[in-house]
Parts: structure tokens; sequence; C-alpha cells
């Protein structure tokens, strides 16, 4: 292969960015809901519901900015679309080799439930199968094809998710 191929193969070619798959799905669940079904689980928001908002949002924020500061420190770019330079281990990577991707759906669940959108809390599963197959999957083999032995030791220490 040559150096241009190789630069031009140099990314794991993902379907979408993941933030577009996730607020696609949020905004067509909201808008369904609002101009369709007419539904909606917010008529006054309970403690319990404000607490769950809260502690999912923040949940996700953490997953998020965690794993953004991570990349920073690393000197590798957080957008699956383009090239890495370096394997992220520590920190949240401990946990999941995914947590912006955790991080999405834990705040698409907050803002879902804020709003009171049963449909949009209904398509997260569609957007975590859109983002698994479209980027997760499509990631981890550019990850191994790039990094080898190192990126399979660090899959076999850390679930795919949670």
């Amino acid at each position: 292969m040559t150096a241009v191929q190789e630069e031009s193969r140099d990314h794991p070619g993902v379907v979408a960015p993941p933030p577009l798959v996730f607020a696609g799905f949020l905004a067509a669940g909201v808008l369904a809901d609002k101009y369709v079904s007419g539904w909606s689980l917010l008529v006054h928001a309970l403690p319990a519901q404000v607490l769950a908002v809260v502690l999912l949002g923040g949940a996700g924020l953490v997953f998020l900015a965690g794993a953004l500061g991570l990349f920073r420190r690393a000197g590798t770019r957080p957008e699956p679309w383009q090239p890495t330079s370096a394997i992220v281990t520590g920190g949240v990577y401990r946990v999941t080799p995914n947590p912006m991707y955790v991080g999405m759906a834990l705040v698409y669940a907050a803002v879902a439930l804020a709003v009171g959108s049963p449909l949009a809390m209904a398509l997260l599963p569609a957007a975590i199968l859109v983002v698994h197959r479209g980027v997760v999957l499509r990631e981890e083999r550019y990850l191994e094809w790039k990094f080898g032995d190192e990126y399979v030791a660090y899959r076999a220490r850390v679930r795919r998710w949670l």
C-alpha cells in the first residue's frame, strides 16, 4: 500500500458524526410527539423527574468532559471520522471504550425526559443501535488495524459499553 493509500484509509469510515445521530433521533421523537402524537409525559415536572434529568444529564456531561479532556491530553482527535494518533485507556476509558457515546445517550435521555417526549425516549435504543453499527464497530476495526495487539489487549480488558 502506498503512503497516499495508507493516509486515505487512516480513519474509521463512520456513517455519520455521533452527535448528529443522537440529535437527529431526539429531534424526530420530540417533533413527532409535538405534531403527530400529542403525547407528553410532562404535565408538571415531578421532583423525581427533575432529579432524574439532573442525574442523567450530569452523568452524561461527566462522561463527555472526561473523555474529551483525556483526548486533548493525549494529543489525539476526538472526532471518529478523523485519524487518531493514540489509544486512550485511562480515566473513563477504564470503564468503557465508548464514554462519549455513553455520555451522549445519557444526555439524550435527560433531554427527552425534561421535555416530556415518550417517543424520543422510545427512539433512544434505535439511536444507540445506529451508533453501535455505524460508528463503534467501524472504529473498533480501524483501531485494531492501526494499533494491532495494543488495542486488542485493551478491548479484552474493558466492556464495550458499561
